[in-house]
This record gives C-alpha cells, structure tokens and sequence, in this order.
C-alpha cells in the first residue's frame, strides 16, 4: 500500500524524572518503536517523524510493513502485595 495513509495508534506517557518535566513518551506498540517530545504535541510530532522514517526504511528494503489489525488500551487494578492481608 505505498502512498496510501498508514494508521498506528500512539500511547502517551509522561516523562516522571525531575529534568524531563513536561515531557511525554511516545510509543508506537505495532511497530515497537518509541520517542517522546515536550508536551503532547511534539511528543506526537516525533512519533510520526518516526514512524515516517521506519516506513521508508522498510520500503527501500522491500520489507512489508506491519499494518495494526486495531489495539485496544485499558487499565486494570491490582493490589498491592505489600498491603495486603
């Protein structure tokens, strides 16, 4: 499908490390890749740099490029063990 739109769903994480304050990962689950940029949008904005990159590397190998087949994201609860009685 070279040409036509590729779709990867992005799940955004905030940095937690004082120095990288503002800062989001950026990962790419279907393709395994991950960045991050300040703020949402450039964390967003490097994804699909990324991603833009990856795709013209696979194709100028002849590689086939992993279409995502739809991911879903949730979150579960756990208990903590140590807490526990």
């Amino acid at each position: 499908m070279a040409g036509g739109l590729l779709a990867f769903s992005v799940l955004l994480e905030p940095i937690r490390e004082a120095r990288f304050r503002g800062y989001y990962y950026a990962h790419i689950p279907a393709l395994d890749l991950t960045t991050h940029g300040k703020g949402v949008e450039a964390a967003l904005k490097a994804a699909t740099e990324l991603v833009e990159a990856w795709v013209a590397e696979k194709r100028a190998h002849r590689e086939p490029v992993p279409v995502e087949t739809g991911s879903f994201v949730t979150q579960i609860e756990v208990h903590d063990a140590v807490h526990r009685t």
